[in-house]
């Protein structure tokens, strides 16, 4: 009987299919390597069961005990698969950034979640990766895979993934395509594609920001790929080239291939997706390259494939005017009137004195300012609050002493955020309960409109006989 003895013998030999639609008028072709086909729904199922099966045979994990693990959401639930084949309990340390119904999927397989910031430092307590350290010395029993140092990460796609595309592809591969996160997809694979002909070029696709592709490991929207640190797992000497993909790119390759192939992929597969297209057409016939999709759409239902939050944060266009137009409007007055040496985002830091921060304000013309850490391009999830020249007012006549506080002493919550393709429709209902917006473009802050900037447009578009 073709019967499976437990859902652990179905993980790997995931199939194989042409990108037929999205390659049209490429010269190389792509082939896609699905690992939404395995029972987690992702790669991660491999390096999970490998990784229980080793601390097992090496005497780290006994019966009753409990498996500690920081994830994106896939890891964890490879694991929880194997923790409830093996009589284990689970708790998942996530970053707030992860899509809500993949914390409810580690629930659902019984795992405990613990929600942690994004926007910090590896080594800040409030990490995940900190704060998934001190959970495993606190609770009795528990034992930590870590799939960022951990051997059997890659060694798991080196004797399962690499061979399985050597097979499939008769050989035929020249270039093999990954999202670069742990590295040990990248690694494994890369190493034993490379042992049976060294040729083959292995490509690490990565979100912009994340350190593989020279950022600094800075917040970026795209879940379970890139780094902010150099895992062990990640072996650089395998790697032959890094394409970067914009948060953007990576979701539209995500939405195109879901719509046109009829594969619902994830945002992290669209980043490999990205780079594949990219090389496809760069490349020749005789190339061959594949593409790993690490999972399914089915975990990003709220956010990659929601219109709604995809316009917030920039990645889609309203029809008719738009806060796009708005900017351009601004734009076209300062340069009129010589002051286009403003920045197109005046922000504080957090550091900046209140003092220091009226004088920006000043300057610049402008009565409220954002409060974020780092240089720009920022990102959406290091914005930190808002000021505004009427609380610091209120304030300092209160108490003088505030002028020579820190800014995020005094900051207030963020202000709203408004994506630069939505309508003016949703800008001026937003605006009527606060009296300006952040403005989101490709997912990271691009400037601040308020109600003056809406009421100038307005009546210039009305004087030109444009106004809706």
């Amino acid at each position: 009987m073709e019967i499976a003895d437990s859902v652990l013998d179905l993980i790997g030999n995931t199939p194989m299919v042409h990108f037929r639609q999205v390659t049209r008028g490429l010269p190389a072709p792509v082939v896609a390597k699905l690992e939404t086909s395995n029972p987690g729904g992702s790669s991660k199922d491999r390096p999970a069961l490998a990784m229980i099966e080793a601390a097992e045979r090496d005497g780290l994990l006994q019966p009753g005990g409990t498996i500690v693990e920081p994830t994106s959401g896939n890891t964890g639930v490879g694991l929880a698969i194997v923790a409830a084949q093996r009589g284990y309990k689970t708790v998942f340390v996530v970053t707030d950034k992860v899509a809500p119904e993949k914390i409810d999927l580690l629930r659902a397989y019984g795992g405990e979640v613990v929600v942690c910031p994004v926007a910090v430092a590896p080594e800040d307590e409030r990490s995940y990766y900190s704060t998934a350290e001190r959970l495993t010395n606190e609770t009795p029993g528990a034992f930590r895979p870590d799939q960022y140092s951990n051997p059997t990460n890659p060694q798991a796609h080196y004797e399962t993934t690499g061979p399985e595309i050597w097979r499939q592809t008769g050989g035929r591969i020249t270039h093999f395509v990954a999202g670069a996160g742990t590295g040990g997809t990248l690694s494994g694979v890369g190493r034993y594609l490379k042992e049976q002909n060294p040729q083959v070029q292995i490509v690490a696709a990565d979100p912009e920001g994340s350190v593989y592709s020279g950022g600094s490991g800075r917040p970026y929207l795209v879940e379970g790929v890139g780094e902010d640190f150099w895992p062990s797992t990640y072996d650089a000497d395998v790697v032959d080239r890094v394409i970067p993909v914009s948060d953007r790119d990576s979701f539209l390759a995500a939405r195109r291939v879901s719509r046109e192939e009829g594969i619902l992929i994830g945002g992290s597969g669209g980043t490999a997706a990205a780079a594949a297209l990219q090389l496809a057409a760069e490349g020749t016939p005789d190339d061959l390259i594949v593409v790993l999709i690490p999972d399914s759409g089915r975990g990003y239902l709220s956010r990659v494939f929601n219109d709604d939050w995809m316009a917030g944060f920039g990645f889609l266009d309203a029809d008719g005017p738009t806060v796009a137009d708005v900017l351009r409007h601004r734009e076209q007055r300062a340069e009129q009137s010589d002051q286009s040496d403003t920045p197109t985002l005046v922000y504080a830091q957090p550091g900046d004195t209140v003092r220091d921060v009226v004088d920006v304000m000043h300057r610049h013309g402008v009565s409220q300012l954002p409060v974020a850490k780092g240089a720009m391009p920022l990102a959406a999830a290091e914005v930190m609050g808002a000021v505004d020249e009427l609380r610091i007012m209120e304030q300092a006549f209160s108490d003088p002493g505030v002028m020579d506080r820190s800014v995020d002493a005094v900051m207030h919550a963020p202000m709203p955020t408004i994506g630069i393709g939505q309508s003016l429709e949703l800008a001026v209902s937003l605006l009527d309960s606060s009296p300006a917006l952040l403005v989101l473009d490709g997912g990271r802050p691009r400037s601040v409109i308020a109600r003056a900037d809406l009421t100038a447009f307005l009546s210039s578009s009305q004087a030109n006989g444009d106004a809706r």
